[in-house]
């Protein structure tokens, strides 16, 4: 194979959507919803909850809830929340909401980190529910969290609010209690577990993030705690049709150029490249893609590399910026230790190109089934190869944009086609 052989045409994709015009303006509204005023008393408080994922305007969406708070003469803080991650330290938590643009200077309120976790109650089946002493210093706590499909189980909630009380309040103690379980039990105890949480902590309510396939707020939704399961059940179905996809489900080389926690939980969306790697949980039959190689790790994931073990294929820049401590600790807590397994890796991005061809059996450039995407959470714009064309060609949904270009290298041996699409 040389590089004039492999071509490839860039499109764009066309999903749903719907935007909120005005994120500041709508937080504000949605928490009028929530009428706090009757809840909040002069003096007290507050917890705003604050994650580890990305999530588009979310520091002016806390600068709402901030100003919202300490407009009814309560104290807001804002209460890091997320479970194991950042190191499962108050240090680490840290500079990973920094790395997000999350601090007192950018919100106007403190940051609580913290990584000590109380049990607080216990489900029906025995089942302890933890909660962080961060939270136990709140007189109440307002729950905020995108609602979206998760990489690792799927049930009537899966990310969203209430996993942000069981995993993110539950801290270290509490995501590693709820990760010991199955998969195909995690549903269930995402429910229970959090209906102890409900019961025993000063919930005020919750705000859910809905975001479309460009990454932009596309809802805004107020719910009381009573209303926390039905309500993110309806919001969880309408994040699924909203959700970016490949503009085909079967592949033989699908290149990411760069993996992280800025883009998903696992660095990759297994829901976008069709594999789980769980102990006992069958592979999705689609998409089916035979070689999964990524090129890079983000600066956001300050050396998590937890989903690495989803590839194939991977390159010594990414391998070097791992921090196995970090990145075990993350698979070690949610038990899916194949996925911080670390693939082949190679010096070069060329280099790698190549060996997945020979693992692919050298097939003829026309006839590689390959698509370049810069993460898997930006699908809107990549590259197709030549043997794609027939299968796009005409649809509504995907737009050429270019013609074809050779697959390239520069004088380090990086792909040049990937690097005009990354996202930062």
């Amino acid at each position: 194979m040389t590089s004039q052989e492999l071509r490839f045409r860039r499109v764009k994709q066309q999903f749903p959507r719907p935007v909120v015009a005005d994120a500041a303006q709508e937080m504000e509204a949605q928490l009028q919803k929530l009428h706090l005023a009757q809840k909040i008393k002069t003096g007290q408080q507050i917890g705003i909850t604050v994650g580890s994922r990305g999530i588009q305007n979310i520091v002016p969406l806390l600068q709402t809830a901030v100003a919202h708070v300490r407009a009814l003469g309560a104290k807001p803080y804002l209460l890091a929340a997320m479970g194991s991650h950042g190191g499962g330290t108050e240090a680490g938590q840290e500079e990973l909401l920094d790395s997000l643009g999350i601090t007192e200077a950018s919100v106007g309120a403190p940051l609580k980190a913290c990584a000590v976790s109380r049990p607080i109650g216990a489900t029906a089946e025995g089942m302890t529910a933890y909660v962080l002493e961060a939270a136990l210093e709140m007189d109440g706590i307002l729950v905020v969290n995108r609602v979206k499909t998760h990489t690792s189980f799927k049930g009537r909630v899966e990310s969203g609010l209430m996993k942000k009380l069981v995993v993110g309040l539950g801290g270290p103690s509490g995501a590693k209690q709820f990760h010991t379980f199955g998969s195909e039990e995690l549903p269930r105890l995402l429910v229970e577990i959090g209906e102890v949480l409900l019961d025993n902590l000063p919930i005020l309510g919750g705000v859910a993030i809905v975001e479309n396939a460009y990454e932009e707020t596309a809802r805004l939704a107020a719910l009381e705690p009573e209303q926390f399961i039905t309500g993110e059940e309806e919001l969880l179905r309408w994040s699924k049709s909203l959700m970016p996809a490949l503009p085909v489900q079967q592949l033989d080389l699908l290149l990411i150029g760069e993996m992280g926690k800025n883009y998903s939980g696992t660095g990759v969306d297994t829901n976008i490249i069709g594999r789980i790697r769980i102990e006992g949980v069958p592979e999705p039959a689609l998409p089916a893609i035979k070689r999964v190689a990524i090129l890079d790790l983000s600066e956001a994931s300050h050396g998590n590399a937890h989903g690495v073990g989803l590839a194939d294929f991977v390159t010594k820049q990414l391998v070097d910026k791992i921090d196995r401590p970090k990145t075990y600790l993350n698979s070690l807590t949610s038990t899916f230790v194949i996925r911080s397994a670390i693939p082949m890796w190679f010096d070069t991005e060329e280099e790698l190109v190549k060996g997945a061809f020979v693992s692919l059996g050298d097939p003829k450039p026309q006839a590689l089934r390959a698509v370049i995407i810069p993460n898997t959470l930006y699908l809107t714009d990549l590259w197709v190869s030549e043997a794609l064309g027939p299968e796009i060609e005409g649809r509504e949904d995907v737009l050429w944009d270019g013609e074809w270009e050779p697959c390239s290298y520069d004088a380090a041996g990086r792909l040049t086609l990937r690097c005009e699409l990354e996202h930062k």
